[in-house]
């Protein structure tokens, strides 16, 4: 038995984190005994992957290492003190922009870092710009110089720009972009010219690049308080408050919950193609007032849904929902919860927590 299989794991999640390890037992031979580099390893999707590799490693004895790149490390740990105690992590500290590379050999590369901020992408959209695309570049330099095996990239489904009204489910095959005379798409151009790095350096290197547009997610770790519809409204209710919708309540988006989100990103990195682009996402839509009613039906209390706008019978209707058809028959991955379970299980995890 390895040193490095330590119970080091968030148990008010061991029922999803065993549901992501019963739906990838194709994945971790390939793990075992390797190195992950990720960047944005604090971040929302970041936790997620931690979690997964403490638990994976706690079950299968897989002595990998898992190489962390945060800016602030110290931050962290100090609330996640059952990963600073897990041996097969190491943090380093560090901007992606620019960062010391690490002396030992690194397998896999997942590059999740600069997250869908829209406060940073309103307020500096020159760092968003610069976050995405410098530290995309310096991954990948890392990938070259380490020769590893497969890098994934943490897209967006914003590399589409505007998903068109009359699109219900927009596929990989869209040629649209963001508008980029507005500021406001700096994060999706950034995106996209994260991908065309990509590309670059699996034509011109031979980096088997990976690349994960991803949509929208529920789950635990989803900031509540951030600019995700879903989470203000969960947060609302959670603190004895009614649901405000700031809009008019039409804009259509899904939900994938993060259970899901971890096996979809791990069967990518290892069987997917290089090169190519997978949607990530559910693709299950509902309006911003639909979901307000499924949140609201989901707590035993009346809660109030207040819509701050009148709809306009003329407006064309927001979309942001992919279509999910190639990585479900290419990779052989599916949704497996649908859009009550998915809040369900979220109000549980922060119910479950001291404070919200």
């Amino acid at each position: 038995m390895s040193g490095n299989r330590v119970k080091f794991y968030n148990e008010l999640l061991e029922e999803d984190l065993s549901h992501i390890l019963n739906h990838t037992k194709d994945v971790w031979d390939a793990f075992k005994d390797k190195t992950i580099f990720i960047t944005g390893g604090t971040g929302f999707f970041g936790k997620w992957f931690l979690e997964t590799f403490a638990y994976a490693n706690y079950k299968l004895d897989l002595n990998f290492r898992i190489i962390v790149l945060s800016r602030n490390p110290e931050k962290f740990l100090d609330e996640f003190v059952y990963i600073k105690n897990n041996p097969i992590f190491k943090f380093i500290k560090g901007d992606v922009r620019n960062f010391d590379f690490p002396n030992e050999q690194i397998d896999y590369i997942i590059h999740a870092a600069t997250e869908a901020s829209a406060k940073l992408n309103n307020e500096d959209p020159l760092l968003m710009l610069d976050t995405i695309v410098e530290g995309t570049r310096i991954a990948l330099e890392l990938a070259k110089e380490k020769k590893v095996k497969s890098f994934l990239f943490i897209s967006s489904g914003a590399v589409y720009g505007k998903q068109p009204s009359e699109i219900a489910h927009i596929s990989e095959e869209y040629n649209g972009a963001p508008n980029c005379l507005e500021q406001d798409s700096a994060y999706g151009e950034g995106k996209r010219v994260g991908e065309l790095l990509s590309a670059i350096y699996f034509r011109q290197y031979h980096i088997p690049v990976k690349i994960a547009r991803c949509f929208a997610f529920i789950g635990p770790y989803l900031p509540l308080d951030a600019h995700f519809a879903i989470g203000n409204f969960i947060l609302n209710v959670l603190q004895g408050k009614d649901i405000i919708i700031e809009g008019d309540g039409t804009p259509y988006r899904s939900y994938l919950y993060t259970a899901d989100l971890m096996i979809w990103l791990l069967t990518i990195i290892l069987q997917g193609k290089n090169n190519v682009a997978y949607n990530v996402g559910s693709d299950e839509d509902v309006s911003i007032k639909e979901l307000a009613t499924t949140i609201a039906n989901c707590f035993e209390n009346k809660i109030e849904i207040k819509i701050a706008t009148a709809s306009e019978a003329t407006k064309n209707i927001e979309r942001y929902v992919p279509s999910v058809s190639r990585i479900k028959q290419e990779l052989q991955v599916d949704v497996n919860f649908d859009l009550v379970s998915c809040i369900n299980k979220t109000i549980k995890y922060y119910s479950s927590k001291k404070s919200v």
